[in-house]
């Protein structure tokens, strides 16, 4: 094990918990030696001698020799990783924007200079599931990833089903309970769960995902009729990010959606900030991580772990490649749709009908749809119109 000196961008409540536990546990030997900060005027629980405005403080002191990334901005810490990996120094970072839209230049970068470049904070918080797809299932042939990814919205969704709090409630709730951004925008239209996608499906698959070409939708067009008919059909509504292959072992569907499923199933009673994926094989069949996803501890845990990985020098391995994605929206799925009364749902959308409904003021149909429908009439985008996955 080699004795690691960090250089530390960001020091909010995961970058002062990162600084605690290193400054108190000498087992992981290693140690900041400088903090990058963007305001020097405000207070921290740490000596003024440990902090700098000055990037390049850090990035040209030969003495360290790891950057730990833990910064909002995804421009500037795209700035950073990369000048900092063409200094020759490994690279930890958070930020799930930066990596998905950058993914394979920073691969090859770190290629380039013999560093590594590690990200397990940036996907599901305390869950492993970037190593576990690295190695455990490496020679594994994956027919599917899918599960909670974002605690912020599995935090929101709860609160409204199960104490039937109202969407601002809920998210009010959320952000003062540490679990949501002052601006939750990423968080609850689906984005940040389609970055975490894009990440998860290079190294469960060696596919690289354009964020773009994912089907999303996120959840604030979800109405109270919604979460009463799926309390009626004993459903519960998780925002559910999801890959899948075809019958030749061929990625061909990647989406993140609210889904209605079973409230006494796997994802039915992961609840509140916590996150729950479903790695799916030809020979293990089904295996289920479980973890906190959302706030500063379990952030501070993944940041942690690579750390400790990298004092072993520890790199991914991208056994599967790094071959381009190619959607397929032909695929058929089973999907409830609806929208207030007079705006009407869309039977033209549906290659087969199921169920209808309709009322006084809302309706919905149930059936199935070619994804490609979804995308070409806009639906997605349409905050009026409720759209849940029944697959």
């Amino acid at each position: 094990m080699k004795k690691v000196t960090i250089g530390l961008f960001g020091f909010g409540v995961v970058g002062e918990g990162i600084y605690q536990v290193l400054s108190e546990k000498q087992a992981l030997n290693a140690s900041i030696k400088k903090v990058v900060i963007k305001h020097p005027e405000k207070s921290r629980n740490a000596p003024a001698e440990l902090f700098t405005t000055d990037a390049d403080e850090v990035l040209h002191d030969d003495a360290i020799d790891l950057i730990v990334e833990l910064i909002d901005d995804a421009e500037a810490a795209y700035t950073i990783v990369t000048n900092a990996m063409r200094n020759g120094k490994s690279v930890i970072s958070a930020n799930k924007k930066m990596i998905a839209e950058h993914h394979l230049e920073l691969i090859q970068i770190s290629r380039d200079h013999q560093v590594s470049f590690l990200y397990e904070a940036a996907v599901c918080g305390s869950v492993p599931i970037i190593r576990n797809l690295e190695e455990y299932f490496d020679n594994d042939l994956l027919i599917s990833v899918e599960g909670i990814v974002n605690g912020s919205t599995n935090f929101i969704l709860c609160k409204m089903l199960q104490e039937g709090e109202d969407y601002a409630n809920a998210l009010h709730h959320a952000q003062v309970s540490g679990f949501a951004e002052s601006n939750p925008h990423l968080d609850v239209e689906g984005i940040d769960a389609a970055y975490k996608l894009s990440i998860i499906g290079l190294h469960a698959f060696g596919k690289q995902i354009d964020v773009g070409e994912i089907l999303r939708k996120g959840i604030t067009s979800l109405h109270p009729f919604d979460f009463q008919y799926a309390k009626e059909k004993d459903y519960v509504i998780k925002l559910i990010a999801k890959a899948t292959v075809n019958e030749h072992g061929e990625l061909d569907t990647l989406s993140v959606l609210p889904t209605f499923v079973s409230r006494s199933g796997i994802f039915g009673q992961t609840n509140n900030e916590y996150n729950g994926v479903v790695v799916g094989s030809v020979l293990a069949d089904e295996q289920f991580f479980y973890g906190k996803g959302a706030g500063r501890f379990p952030t501070s845990s993944a940041v942690l772990s690579d750390i400790s990985a990298y004092t072993y020098q520890y790199k991914y391995g991208y056994k599967k490649g790094l071959t381009p994605f190619r959607p397929n929206y032909d695929r058929t799925g089973r999907y409830y749709i609806a929208c207030d009364k007079a705006l009407a749902v869309d039977r033209a959308l549906f290659d087969e009908i199921d169920e209808e409904f309709i009322n006084h003021d809302r309706s919905y149909i149930i059936g199935k749809i070619r994804q490609k429908n979804l995308l070409l009439n806009g639906i997605l985008n349409n905050p009026q119109i409720s759209i849940i996955s029944l697959n």
